[in-house]
């Protein structure tokens, strides 16, 4: 399976199964995608993501960011959930070089799992329903809001940190894509701080080291968080692949 799906206006968009879970099982292909925003889609890009029969588009964008950019086009059967989880704009939060990009963008990744709490439980709650599969999960750049959410889902279940880390980081080859995107539309973007278009590995491995300490466990934080143990076992059930299957 390809990993990374080729959209024209669309930029980080990506399956995330494949990786080994609990007990040797692999994370199902073609059931959970992440994506940055998905309101860019044209003709040609709508007929291929229509075509990978996605069900569920979860939008983790803030209210204003929908408003100004629009949603992804809608289709007969596509269900749509808009699920922002709160958090304090990065704008807020200067940036210190001396404190180091991972640094900057764990601390970040930590202000989302706590002050956005209940908009990651919902949207964990429906990648656990398997009736919303397959599901599109997305923000702007799709690599905090998203990167946070599949993390979480992944490490319950069984991805090790470095396998999702590495996911992760796939985000950086998409910064230079949309980059490029830019240059060809002419369009000039005001400087920005570099956590905003990086994705280094580290910075992961920090969030989910720092996370278990926290609360003993993805599992642990979510349970917390209002996820059931319910719906912990269907995210295993549907986004693990039967040890039996042939």
């Amino acid at each position: 399976m390809d990993r990374t799906l080729p959209f024209t206006t669309t930029f980080n968009f990506r399956d995330v199964g494949g990786y080994t879970g609990h007990e040797g099982r692999t994370v199902v292909w073609r059931r959970l995608f992440r994506s940055d925003s998905l309101h860019r889609l044209e003709s040609g890009d709508t007929d291929a993501f229509a075509a990978l029969g996605v069900r569920t588009v979860i939008d983790l964008r803030r209210p204003r960011e929908v408003t100004r950019d629009g949603r992804v086009p809608e289709y007969v059967g596509l269900g749509y959930r808009h699920i922002h989880p709160e958090h304090q704009d990065w704008d807020e939060i200067p940036y210190e070089e001396k404190l180091g990009v991972a640094r900057y963008l764990a601390n970040r990744y930590h202000d989302l799992a706590e002050q956005g709490v209940a908009g990651i439980s919902a949207a964990v709650g429906v990648i656990a329903d398997e009736a919303a599969s397959p599901v599109v999960v997305h923000c702007v750049a799709g690599k905090d809001r998203t990167g946070v959410v599949c993390a979480l889902t992944l490490s319950v279940l069984g991805v090790s940190d470095e396998d999702i880390a590495t996911d992760y980081a796939l985000s950086t080859a998409a910064s230079a894509r949309f980059s490029a995107f830019l240059a060809t539309r002419k369009i000039v973007v005001a400087d920005v701080p570099r956590p905003y278009f990086s994705s280094p590995a580290e910075a992961m491995l920090i969030f989910l080291k720092e996370l278990r300490e926290r609360h003993g466990s993805a599992e642990g934080y979510l349970l917390a968080a209002g996820i059931t143990p319910a719906q912990l076992d269907s995210l295993r059930v549907h986004l693990l692949a039967d040890p039996t299957a042939r």
